[in-house]
């Protein structure tokens, strides 16, 4: 059996810190996991940011709350979850996906957990377990299914070249260009025809 499992930023939402980074007038705050391949020191230095300008929880989930999915995405995901079991596995948190996870029509999601003080300031995260998009792509392996995979960021690789088909979705040039064996694909069509016709073979 195969299960499609899908990053969430990037591929089917706009970028959740590039998106409050406009809204805050930190422009700092736009550096996403397409620039800093380690997740830990990225978000370490996020919330460094967060506590300099005296921000919290509640202004992040402000700016969340007015994102809609891409445009197509729904309408990607709802084609796709008619041919396959779909998982989106992200490093983003439960406390910021919930919203999305509602416009998009609630499919499944693997992601992890921010720590927050009673007034609202992000004090630290809780990864679910390391390489987290990677080890979870094993785990289900490691209960007979197939994985096919896709993602546009530094740590979506893992999952992209450890399962039986992956995929790079609207990503940058310079990991195009460093992972040329991975086909990569700028429409959700282009996308649905792909796994599509691996979910046949």
């Amino acid at each position: 059996m195969d299960v499609v499992c899908l990053d969430l930023e990037g591929v089917l939402v706009p970028e959740i810190w590039v998106a409050f980074a406009a809204e805050s007038g930190i422009p700092e705050l736009a550096r996403t996991t397409r620039d800093e391949p380690d997740y830990d020191k990225l978000m370490n230095w996020r919330l460094d940011v967060l506590r300099e300008h005296g921000l919290g929880l509640s202004q992040i989930q402000a700016t969340i709350s007015r994102i809609d999915p891409l445009p197509g995405a729904r309408e990607f995901l709802d084609a796709l979850r008619e041919r396959a079991q779909v998982i989106i596995i992200s490093d983003t948190f439960t406390q910021f996906a919930q919203p999305l996870m509602r416009k998009l029509g609630w499919p499944t999601i693997f992601c992890n957990e921010l720590a927050v003080a009673s007034d609202g300031t992000i004090t630290g995260f809780t990864m679910r377990c390391p390489e987290s998009k990677l080890t979870t792509v094993r785990a289900l392996q490691s209960c007979g299914f197939d994985t096919i995979a896709s993602g546009d960021s530094f740590n979506d690789l893992g999952m992209i070249q450890a399962s039986k088909a992956g995929f790079l979705f609207r990503s940058t040039e310079a990991i195009k260009a460093d992972h040329p064996h991975i086909p990569a694909f700028e429409t959700y069509e282009e996308l649905l025809d792909a796994i599509t016709a691996v979910l046949r073979a």
